[in-house]
C-alpha cells in the first residue's frame, strides 16, 4: 500500500473517533476509489485489522457470551 493511502487511512481512523465521520469520508473515499485490484485488497485487509483504529473499541466482544449449563 503507498504511504499516502496509509496516511489517509490512519487520518481517517483519527476522524472517526473524534465523530467527524464525514470528514473521514470525504478524505478516504476518493484515495479508496482510485486504488488499483492489488492496493484495494490491502485496504480491506487493512481496515479488517485495524477496525479498533476507527471505534476506539479495545475490548473483544467474543469473550461476552456467557455460558449457559
Amino acid at each position: 500500500m503507498r504511504p499516502s493511502t496509509l496516511r489517509t487511512l490512519k487520518r481517517a481512523a483519527e476522524l472517526t473517533r473524534q465523530n467527524r465521520l464525514t470528514e473521514a469520508v470525504l478524505i478516504a473515499e476518493p484515495v479508496i476509489l482510485a486504488a488499483d485490484t492489488y492496493e484495494g485488497n490491502e485496504i480491506l485487509r487493512w481496515l479488517a485489522d485495524h477496525v479498533t483504529d476507527f471505534t476506539g473499541n479495545t475490548h473483544d466482544h467474543h469473550n461476552d457470551q456467557k455460558e449457559t449449563p
